[in-house]
């Protein structure tokens, strides 16, 4: 059956991916956020209405009137990064926190029958975990961005438990894929194309990821939507398999056909402040609502290359 959906943070890497997905399932897509972005290429990736704006009452309802109530909103507007949230926490509280509050408060007045999929963090769960978390782990975020995407959640609770919203929290661990310019592997891909070697990375390289292709988030966000209630399920966005930062760049540089792949890199030993050593799903909970992650890490890692080297113009 096809809904109107509203992604807030529409014209971001998740979100146009997002976008994509429900649109090619016969939704209509409307997007807020900022970003400069013609009808045509929101219209590419199935954007029918696209707002370049704060996330605020104000242009909520603009978009409302131009596309209709929506029946599902995913909240993906929001910091986006560890490091510039220790750069700037101020301005990312602002993105985290204060567009969620704007966000709710429009949902209680204007769209109450609404659902809403919020896209949190992995990072809520800071340091100390070893092994796969689980949603009930003591939340102890060891930077603002972790921090912020907590009070997110509470938020989300308090207009959920207060005026009966239905909701859903997804928390995302480390997502790649194609539109993904900024991270580790922005940034592996960003320095193999200078040429220059050996290429130093921070942290001993044994630090414990759980990498998730960008083409599976979407699918399990958009189960996640059939799966709101006014009592909040948390559900962890992960696989549940742990990947070394060594492993992934080396699984880098060999789909970037480099002879000598594994004498690329050197690690420095310095971790980077707000990073924890291991953040690794417990996939039940989504596994058990019928989720099957279908996109392999090293396939998803060649398919990254592949899209680097597309569209910077460089060959291995």
């Amino acid at each position: 059956m096809m809904s109107n959906v509203l992604i807030t943070g529409a014209h971001g890497f998740i979100g146009k991916h997002l976008a994509r997905w429900l649109a090619r399932q016969g939704h209509q897509v409307m997007g807020l956020g900022h970003g400069i972005w013609p009808a045509p290429e929101a219209a590419s990736w199935g954007v029918t209405h696209w707002l370049n704006g704060d996330i605020q009452s104000g242009n909520l309802r603009l978009l409302q009137q131009a596309g209709g109530t929506p029946d599902v909103v995913y909240h993906l507007a929001g910091g986006s990064s560890v490091g510039v949230a220790i750069a700037n926490p101020r301005e990312d509280f602002f993105r985290t926190v204060a567009t969620t509050a704007e966000l709710l408060e429009w949902l209680r007045i204007d769209a109450p029958q609404a659902r809403l999929v919020a896209v949190s963090s992995a990072a809520v769960y800071g340091s100390g975990h070893d092994g796969p978390i689980a949603e009930d782990a003591t939340l102890t975020p060891y930077s603002p961005y972790g921090y912020h995407k907590r009070i997110m959640e509470e938020l989300c609770r308090s207009y959920a438990a207060s005026y009966g919203l239905r909701m859903t929290i997804g928390r995302l661990f480390s997502v790649f894929g194609a539109e993904l310019k900024k991270q580790l592997l922005w940034d592996i891909c960003a320095r193999l194309a200078t040429g220059k070697r050996p290429l130093v990375l921070g942290g001993s390289g044994n630090e414990l990821r759980d990498w998730t292709d960008v083409r599976d988030v979407v699918r399990a966000l958009d189960l996640l939507a059939a799966h709101t209630s006014d009592s909040i399920a948390v559900v962890n966005v992960g696989t549940g398999t742990a990947s070394s930062v060594r492993q992934i760049a080396s699984g880098i540089a060999r789909h970037w056909q480099l002879p000598d792949a594994l004498d690329t890199f050197h690690f420095s030993g310095q971790s980077r402040p707000g990073d924890p050593f291991s953040l690794v799903a417990n996939a039940t909970r989504l596994s058990q609502l019928g989720f099957a992650w279908a996109v392999p890490v090293d396939d998803g890692m060649a398919a990254y290359v592949s899209w680097f080297q597309g569209q910077r113009g460089v060959s291995p």
